[in-house]
């Protein structure tokens, strides 16, 4: 009983930290103060798009990223990925069964879809690391080897989330922003999707001209460009350095020559979090009086996050155990666990925020996701330390 206490202590401190810089966000958007009005978060925005997320995840990276941790973790990024896979699909079923207004379906897909794969696992895994007697063995092995794989979950959800859930959600919300041009352009909405002119040059061209087409007309509506996005780029950069040995000795480690820019990179990284959490926190004002969330979507995203996507990260874990594809490392296979359990992710405010579509929805998702994070957080990973310790 004692230790089930301390793990619900444990595992609520992330929870409540992220809350309360909410209501600082939220205390900062109020009218009579103005600190974080409309035009200020989306500034703010942009610093956390094009600054404080790419410092983020290169400097978490890029310092424990070998060549060594990439092959004994090669199986973390397509958990990751599956985890996204997933949350899609058990997206469009609450969007099937809730019937959500068209401009927030993307926004659902996204909150079941990516997690927060940072800040949960960055402060529950070190802290049961520190437990002495705890089910991962010697605190200082743990807190190293667990950090490395929090790290890269972190990396993977971040690209993830720019590059597969961006893209997605900007598809899903396109057509509310296409809507005008095609109303002042014809006097009926049923616009046809190929002219007859295209029909017959389509039945004229070979296949490889009809393939050649599509992948065109999917670049366009997709935007392959966005795939590399700062913090996709920063990334990329990251894992260079890391694996490539007088690199990393010139910029990594203490008495590196260069090792300025890593301890500059990281100051600027810190300041990600906190800063996205406020954005949060200050679209929540605006969603609180006027959010077109139905509470039966609302319900419908705790279900999938919570209780359908841990059981399926379980039956895909221990079935890649099974087949030999990760370890018996408990630690490591904890850590493939829990990224199946947390709440969504946070730049997903960022992410509406550039969109200018959804952002008070997302707050109150996010507001009751978080609420009641705890006793996921509480009730998960301690069946998942049973499990494999």
């Amino acid at each position: 009983m004692v230790k089930l206490l301390h793990l619900f202590i444990t595992s609520s401190k992330p929870v409540v930290e992220i809350l309360l810089i909410t209501l600082v966000g939220f205390y900062m958007a109020l009218d009579g103060v103005n600190l974080l009005g409309q035009d200020a978060r989306k500034y703010l925005n942009n610093i956390v798009f094009y600054v404080f997320s790419p410092s983020l995840i290169g400097s978490r990276l890029v310092d424990s990223v070998t060549y060594e941790s990439l092959v004994k973790m090669w199986f973390m990024p397509v958990n990751v990925l599956f985890t996204f896979i997933i949350g899609s699909f058990l997206g469009w079923i609450v969007i099937v069964i809730t019937k959500p207004p068209s401009h927030l379906r993307g926004l659902i897909v996204g909150c079941c879809a990516s997690g927060n794969l940072g800040t949960m696992p960055l402060i529950i895994v070190p802290a049961i690391c520190k437990q002495r007697g705890g089910p991962f063995g010697d605190p200082e092995n743990c807190q190293k080897y667990g950090m490395g794989y929090v790290t890269l979950s972190m990396t993977m959800g971040t690209i993830y989330s720019w590059t597969y859930v961006y893209n997605i959600m900007r598809v899903l919300i396109s057509p509310i922003e296409t809507q005008p041009s095609i109303e002042s352009n014809y006097d009926t909405c049923k616009v046809p999707l190929i002219s007859s002119q295209e029909e017959e040059d389509n039945q004229k061209a070979g296949r490889w001209e009809k393939v050649k087409r599509r992948i065109v007309s999917l670049s366009e509506k997709v935007k392959l460009s966005t795939i590399f996005a700062p913090a996709t780029i920063a990334a990329m950069i990251a894992l260079v350095i890391g694996l490539i040995t007088p690199l990393r000795k010139l910029i990594i480690g203490n008495g590196a020559p260069l090792g300025v820019l890593q301890d500059s990179l990281t100051l600027v990284g810190d300041g990600a979090i906190p800063a996205m959490t406020l954005i949060v926190g200050g679209n929540l004002l605006k969603g609180m009086s006027s959010s077109g969330m139905k509470k039966s979507t609302i319900i419908g995203v705790l279900v999938a996050r919570y209780i359908l996507l841990p059981i399926s990260g379980l039956l895909i874990v221990r079935g890649a155990y099974k087949l030999d594809l990760i370890t018996s490392e408990p630690l490591y296979q904890f850590v493939l666990l829990i990224q199946y359990a947390v709440p969504p992710a946070m730049n997903l405010g960022t992410i509406t925020q550039l969109f200018g579509a959804g952002e008070s929805e997302c707050s109150v998702i996010m507001l009751w996701t978080y609420a009641l994070a705890s006793v996921s957080l509480t009730a998960w990973p301690t069946f998942f330390m049973w499990l494999v310790a």
